[in-house]
């Protein structure tokens, strides 16, 4: 039972604990009314107090009375509360003023208020101003015996040139349910790319008196996530033509001294390259073991120049860009070839963002990306050039989805916005998964 055990908290005026009885990482406190400091080494780490002289059995009472009082609160807050949200007050108009003068007439709520008040702790926020902040995934881990709400799809074909209507729709609806209904619902919205934004269709913070503030930080950059996008899709292109080159140019001796250098007098092989060999049919782990046609397959990808399908992206409208030439500069010694920038949200990371539940099941599905074919007609994935651990760590943030509110102050999870004509156009399964456990078994999510 001792092993099993998070916190042991301790009575004895002797010793009572020994090493070998906490488990790893366990947290012991003393209560005892002889203390002594005592050390458990890599055990557990000790909580000690100190006593008045003849005070004896009443204190370590009173003591392990606070511990319970202390641990019963610690639990409480751990536990799904149901919401105490003030929704905010419209003044409708008539002629009804625009979107922007709409938004810019209601105050939003402060970020923090409003997580207090749909049962967020503090410490599963990350506040990126006072109108938005990033909710992180330990709620899932908190609230996991939490039934889910009931969960509503907002779809539709909507027979105008630019579609309008959806976000619009589903912002009036959680409007309706939570300030007005009192039913608990959250509304989980795509971030709008800058593109459109900046094009004819505009903004995607919904219109009239369904939308979600400040429009400007919602429709502009919100929390950074396209830009993480970006920089991780280019990441990918930088190394896909860096590696062609020096595979052109360089001899299998060489390009293994690159990929596996000699570090403080030895050379080791890291995961990732390790999972490599694997994959090759290479049961090696030492690098010194490999024979020659081992580490030529080992380093050679052999991408066919014709056949890379992964392009360069950029989050705005600029058309030409939608057919490039690389490697025009002498240095890179005349290994030109065409490609294409396509807008950001285009991206498959992107689509990954949408359809990851964690950052491991994302790192997974960032290394199976497939950016071209080699001659042999072989798969070239991400994993095969070995940046599957930076593309991580440059989405480590956006993995976690933007809490803001609507003009009712009622919560939205903005997060993930792949395009629905090469993707599938929905938000991100984690929003939705945390919506789900926010609102309750009684309430709704969109």
């Amino acid at each position: 039972m001792v092993l099993q055990a998070d916190v042991i908290v301790l009575a004895s005026a002797g010793r009572a604990a020994y090493p070998a009885w906490v488990r790893p990482g366990a947290a012991v406190i003393n209560c005892g009314p002889a203390l002594v400091s005592e050390e458990l080494g890599a055990a557990g780490t000790a909580v000690e107090m100190s006593v008045a002289p003849g005070v004896g059995s009443l204190a370590a009472a009173l003591r392990i009375q606070n511990v319970v009082k202390s641990s019963r609160r610690w639990m409480q807050e751990q536990q799904y509360r149901p919401w105490t949200l003030r929704s905010l007050k419209l003044q409708p108009l008539s002629p009804v003023p625009s979107d922007i003068e709409i938004s810019r007439g209601q105050t939003p709520k402060a970020i923090d208020l409003l997580a207090r008040e749909i049962g967020l702790l503090s410490d599963e926020l990350e506040a990126y101003g006072r109108a938005k902040a990033k909710v992180r995934l330990s709620l899932l881990h908190r609230l996991r015996a939490q039934p889910d709400g009931k969960y509503v799809l907002v779809a539709g074909i909507t027979p105008t040139p630019l579609g309008e209507g959806k976000s619009t729709v589903t912002i009036g609806l959680v409007q309706a349910l939570t300030a007005h209904l009192k039913l608990s619902s959250f509304a989980c919205l795509r971030q709008p790319s800058q593109g459109p934004t900046f094009g004819v269709k505009g903004g995607a913070a919904g219109g009239g008196y369904a939308q979600v503030i400040p429009m400007e930080e919602f429709n502009l950059h919100l929390t950074g996530d396209i830009h993480a996008i970006t920089a991780a899709n280019n990441l990918v292109a930088a190394a896909v033509d860096a590696r062609m080159l020096h595979e052109a140019t360089q001899s299998d001796k060489a390009l293994f001294n690159r990929l596996v250098p000699t570090v403080n007098g030895s050379r080791r092989f890291s995961p990732i390259q390790i999972a490599r060999l694997q994959r090759l049919g290479i049961g090696k782990t030492d690098p010194a073991a490999l024979t020659p046609a081992e580490v030529s397959s080992f380093v050679r990808l052999d991408l066919d120049p014709g056949k890379v399908t992964w392009q360069r992206v950029v989050d705005t409208n600029d058309r030409f860009l939608r057919k490039i030439t690389v490697g025009q500069a002498s240095t890179e010694k005349g290994h030109v070839r065409e490609t294409q920038f396509d807008i950001a949200v285009a991206s498959e990371i992107m689509a990954i963002l949408a359809l990851t539940d964690g950052l491991a099941d994302m790192k997974d599905r960032l290394g199976r990306m497939v950016v071209g074919t080699s001659r042999a007609g072989r798969p070239v994935t991400a994993d095969d050039l070995g940046v599957t651990g930076a593309l991580a760590v440059l989405m480590k943030d956006a993995i976690k989805p933007t809490l803001m509110q609507t003009l009712e102050g009622t919560p939205v999870f903005v997060h993930a916005g792949p395009f629905a004509n090469i993707a599938h156009g929905n938000s991100s399964i984690l929003a939705d998964k945390l919506a789900l456990k926010l609102v309750g078994e009684e309430g709704f999510v969109r």
